[in-house]
């Protein structure tokens, strides 16, 4: 049950825009990290001299990485200090260039949609997210759409 309902109730009033939610430095240790976290074992993104022979010329991130930019600023939206829970439901992701280390990705977010079902328990809102991601060159990256539903 979603215990501030005037917290969603105040965002509904915000479908539709869209703010910078930052610009992020990718470094080496942040996709290897990420890899480790995932296991994922491609070279592409842990062997460099197997990566140099692509045509990328050196190591890349997976795509999935770029999920993880932007989201905290998402969640301080959705969450509070009462007992309101946060779960993900859906990611949609397109990407048109690769993530490398020395990039740095700028993250625009925009409130898409904001969906409620009422039931005997209460309220409970899903929440969908558009995000967009450049990099230094200014160009598209990637599109991702997060649903998240609170109750």
């Amino acid at each position: 049950m979603v215990e501030d309902a005037s917290g969603i109730d105040k965002l509904k009033g915000k479908v539709g825009e869209e703010w910078a939610a930052g610009t992020y430095e990718i470094e080496p240790g942040m996709i290897k990290r990420f890899v480790q976290a995932i296991g994922d074992s491609n070279p592409l993104w842990q062997n460099e001299d197997y990566a140099q022979k692509t045509k990328y010329g050196c190591t890349i991130a997976p795509p999935t990485f770029i999920v993880t930019m932007g989201l905290d600023q998402i969640e301080p939206l959705l969450t509070s200090a009462h007992s309101t829970t946060l779960l993900h439901a859906s990611t949609e992701l397109e990407c048109y260039q690769p993530v490398m280390a020395g990039d740095s990705i700028s993250v625009t977010i925009k409130l898409a949609d904001i969906r409620e079902r009422r039931s005997q328990t209460g309220r409970t809102a899903f929440v969908t997210f558009a995000l967009t991601y450049r990099n230094q060159r200014q160009e598209l990256v990637a599109r991702c759409r997060q649903m998240l539903i609170t109750y």
